[in-house]
């Protein structure tokens, strides 16, 4: 995740006309959002997973565990936005490909041999199909739910899978996507999204059996399909490279933050009554596309959001860390999730307050150490070739540059 952001650029007169956006402007409303983000996906299987606990016949859970497929394609759409952001035609695919995989192999590595650890202690079983494909982020690929949803696992790390292939393709799609004309952006835009919200539908044709392990009318071919197929969820990562086009060659509609906020609420909203695996459809990707250009457009005229004072921008800095240790904490702390007995558990408020309350705040605190002992370290060592030496001082450094975005 990005430093300590430089301030942002001096405001631009009101009567600015529309043109190419100038891609040196720092974006730390993007960097604040992105904690949004990460903490909507630690509220969703915090409180679904204590919900299966205090009240497992109850099936409102739906609605928290739905919640975190918006933050997870808020990452999707924002890792294409600011690769193309801070793209620059001097870089070189081996470069890019070292900064990204520097950005992303040691958090998890780390959090992989933890979850080892733990699984052994815990008494879970360790197992070939349920570790040796997440070593490589391989785990998407393999459409078995002991592969990525292994129990006692840190399955988050899945999403890793889309972002590597995101990152491996980036260096190719981008010259693709800059052939297309200013004035055709907005239909391409249109056109992705359409390609999206089809993917359920694609999806009918696939076996209607196992179903789910956790219940719901869809099938697991289903929801892999729709929601862990790394090329499914490419469209979302080009949405993002189409929609920050949008923004650098000056076709912004000029949609406030606010407005496109709204829209997204409403998205998960909608998604929230559809069934079965229409309900893990990105409704909200083009809500949330037009939400993080809405942000930056913000930033670069100078303008608050709300999004990019130093606790946001400190919170961003760590969600990457804190997406990669919440689910341990989940299934090994005070939650004890991964306890075979813990559907049969019942709590107090005051329980439930205490042992939520303690999850978050041990999240936080590993976020922090594994962001600043192992994520930073790392980036300062392997990211850049010897021969290119670092940038003195991290306020000189972009903190786009250092981002990297995951659910």
């Amino acid at each position: 995740m990005p430093g300590a952001p430089v301030p942002a650029p001096p405001a631009e007169p009101a009567a600015t006309p529309p043109g190419p956006t100038d891609r040196r402007s720092t974006l730390p409303s993007l960097t604040g959002l992105r904690f949004v983000a990460a903490f909507i996906v630690l509220i969703s299987h915090t409180g679904y997973l204590f919900y299966m606990g205090a009240a497992p016949e109850d099936n409102h859970s739906d609605y928290l565990f739905v919640a975190g497929s918006v933050g997870l394609t808020f990452f999707f759409v924002l890792s294409g936005f600011i690769l193309t952001w801070v793209a620059r035609d001097s870089d070189t695919r081996r470069r890019f490909w070292r900064r990204r995989l520097v950005k992303i192999f040691p958090n998890h590595l780390v959090t992989l041999a933890a979850t080892v650890v733990l699984m052994i202690t815990g008494g879970v079983a360790v197992t070939v199909s349920n570790t040796l494909p997440s070593v490589f982020l391989l785990q998407s690929w393999i459409p078995s739910q002991e592969v990525i949803q292994g129990h006692g696992t840190n399955s988050p790390s899945w999403s890793l899978t889309c972002e590597l292939l995101f990152y491996l393709s980036f260096p190719f799609v981008l010259p693709l996507v800059r052939r297309i004309r200013d004035n055709r952006l907005w239909l391409w835009t249109g056109g992705v999204t359409l390609a999206v919200l089809t993917l359920p539908f694609v999806a009918q044709v696939l076996p209607d059996q196992p179903v789910m392990w956790w219940g719901g009318g869809m099938s697991w071919w289903e929801y892999w399909f729709v929601y862990h197929f790394p090329l499914s969820r490419m469209l979302e990562f080009v949405l993002g490279i189409l929609v920050a086009q949008i923004v650098l060659k000056g076709r912004w509609i000029g949609m406030r933050t606010g407005w496109a906020a709204l829209l997204a609420v409403a998205g998960y909203a909608v998604t929230t009554q559809l069934p079965d695996v229409f309900a893990w459809m990105s409704l909200t990707a083009l809500p949330l596309a037009l939400l993080i250009a809405a942000a930056a457009t913000a930033d670069v005229r100078g303008s608050r959001t709300g999004f990019g004072g130093r606790t946001m921008v400190w919170l961003g800095e760590i969600s990457f860390a804190l997406y990669m240790v919440h689910y341990l904490v989940l299934y090994y702390g005070p939650v004890r999730a991964v306890s075979p007995d813990h559907g049969m558990q019942t709590w107090t408020f005051l329980e439930a307050l205490r042992d939520i309350g303690l999850t978050m705040a041990i999240s936080l605190v590993l976020a922090w150490l594994l962001h600043r002992y192992v994520e930073e370290p790392a980036m300062r060592r392997w990211a850049r070739p010897a021969s290119v030496p670092p940038k003195p001082t991290a306020e000189q450094q972009r903190p786009a540059d250092r981002v990297t975005v995951t659910k």
